[in-house]
């Protein structure tokens, strides 16, 4: 148990010495006196916002499961969404690390096979990047057009802007093209691991491999059922964006509540939420501290606002989207897991 929770504590203490490190490079003080003057009721509207974000994309699970046919109330869904956001925020390398949990979550919610939730919750991510492609391009555009010269953070947020509107549809187009070849080479790759592992667990017999074979047939399956669902696509996508929307909306409010004498352009978050999302990629617990330090970075090169207010303004946005989401949805899964422990043990 103890070497299960390592990992995570050694990325947890990674983040926070990333994090540190931030706050004593801008100027500890600075920060201090710049939180110490937020404005209370702005930052209540945060947590709202930062609400109906979760909810939104809690809902848009509820579309997959629906077309799934693994329904279940829209409570429930934003409740293990908040569970797999949880995961995702405690495990490294962000949703890469935390979707197997975050499907077995959604399993036991959805009373559905382990296929299905692990397709479920890969769904709802794959579809996350599609808003973020508009709203980068959006941003992008009318940042630039009132910037007389690329700096360097710009041409970074330049290149992740192509990334997201080049590689992620190419990618996604590749991968539904050959989805079938992509299938076999997943059954040759994962079917010699699982055994391998099956066979170190005591008491247990290896599955067969016509066993793993139908597991991730029924995993592609599922995926193909809401690929080819254009009314739960474009619901999904609905909620989607409309939580990207809330997320930039929090960290626009977030600077709000320490300078509201500052004209920040909300064109100019529409583009850094979705470049700095891709920091989570990074082996820290949901990208905590790189998130932070790629969103300070890129607020203060494209806003008039300063440093200790950019740095400011990051951690009263991400603690109202990722502390606080980690908190409830942490409660969640206990939950989750507890109802699982009582069926198994009866």
């Amino acid at each position: 148990m103890e070497s299960d929770r390592l990992p995570t504590v050694l990325g947890f203490a990674g983040a926070l010495v990333v994090l540190a490190i931030l706050v004593w490079v801008v100027g500890v003080d600075d920060i201090v006196r710049a939180l110490t003057q937020a404005s209370l009721p702005v930052i209540g509207l945060v947590i709202v916002v930062a609400a109906v974000w979760l909810t939104s994309w809690g809902l848009a699970l509820q579309t997959v499961l629906d077309a799934l046919g693994s329904p279940v109330s829209a409570r429930t869904a934003i409740l293990v969404y908040a569970a797999a956001v949880f995961s995702n925020n405690v495990t490294p390398f962000g949703q890469a690390g935390g979707e197997p949990v975050s499907a077995l979550l959604i399993s036991e919610a959805a009373d559905s096979e382990y296929e299905t939730g692990l397709a479920a919750i890969a769904s709802v991510d794959a579809l996350h990047f599609v808003p973020t492609i508009g709203f980068s391009l959006v941003g992008f555009t009318f940042v630039i057009a009132g910037t007389v010269r690329l700096g360097r953070n710009l041409l970074f947020a330049a290149g992740a802007v192509a990334v997201l509107a080049v590689a992620l549809p190419v990618g996604s187009y590749l991968g539904w093209r050959y989805r079938y070849e992509l299938e076999a080479a997943v059954v040759r790759v994962i079917t010699p691991v699982v055994r391998t592992v099956w066979r170190l667990v005591p008491g247990r017999s290896a599955p067969t491999p016509a066993a793993i074979a139908e597991r991730i047939e029924r995993f592609f399956l599922a995926i193909d059922r809401v690929a080819g669902d254009r009314s739960t696509l474009f619901r999904a996508l609905g909620f989607s964006a409309l939580g990207w929307l809330a997320l930039s909306t929090s960290l626009w409010l977030s600077l709000y509540s320490l300078a509201p004498a500052i004209d920040v352009p909300f064109a100019a978050v529409l583009l850094v939420i979705p470049v700095g999302s891709i920091a989570s990629v990074t082996p820290l617990p949901g990208g905590s501290g790189a998130i932070e330090t790629v969103i300070a970075t890129l607020l203060v090169s494209l806003t008039p606002v300063s440093p200790a207010i950019a740095t400011s303004a990051v951690l009263i946005h991400r603690g109202a989207t990722y502390w606080l989401p980690t908190l409830v949805g942490g409660g969640v899964a206990s939950a989750l897991g507890a109802d699982r422990s009582d069926v198994t043990g009866r």
